[in-house]
């Protein structure tokens, strides 16, 4: 069981046989957005090659659902697999991050800053 299996239906903003999108509880910035698979998968390592094939519909969806709302500059689209990368919750999920002109002071390197040190790679 994972905190994903409790969310409401009604929290849905879009839904597949093998998704759902929902707002983030926690969001980084306006319109973040999570893609959950619906049975219990650790990451996407562990996702059906029918679930592989139909993620990137699923994300084309929810850049649509932001964009109702939002007109942001740019994306970070992130999985964390395995606790190492960064997960705490062992359920499949993929964050859908809008980025906005000035949100960051330089957002040169985007998630290669995962790794203190490391995401400035032109200085």
């Amino acid at each position: 069981m994972s905190v994903f299996t409790t969310i409401d239906k009604e929290k849905y903003l879009f839904e597949t046989d093998n998704f759902f999108i929902i707002y983030d509880g926690y969001p980084v910035s306006e319109g973040h957005l999570l893609i959950v698979t619906k049975e219990l998968r650790k990451d996407y390592f562990a996702l059906s090659i029918q679930e592989i094939n139909e993620l990137p519909v699923v994300i084309e969806e929810a850049k649509r659902i932001i964009e109702k709302k939002s007109s942001p500059d740019g994306y970070n689209i992130g999985m964390n697999c395995g606790e190492s990368a960064g997960q705490t919750v062992m359920h499949f999920h993929c964050h859908i991050i809008p980025r906005y002109n000035g949100d960051m002071k330089d957002p040169r390197g985007g998630i290669r800053h995962c790794v203190e040190g490391k995401g400035y790679y032109d200085s």
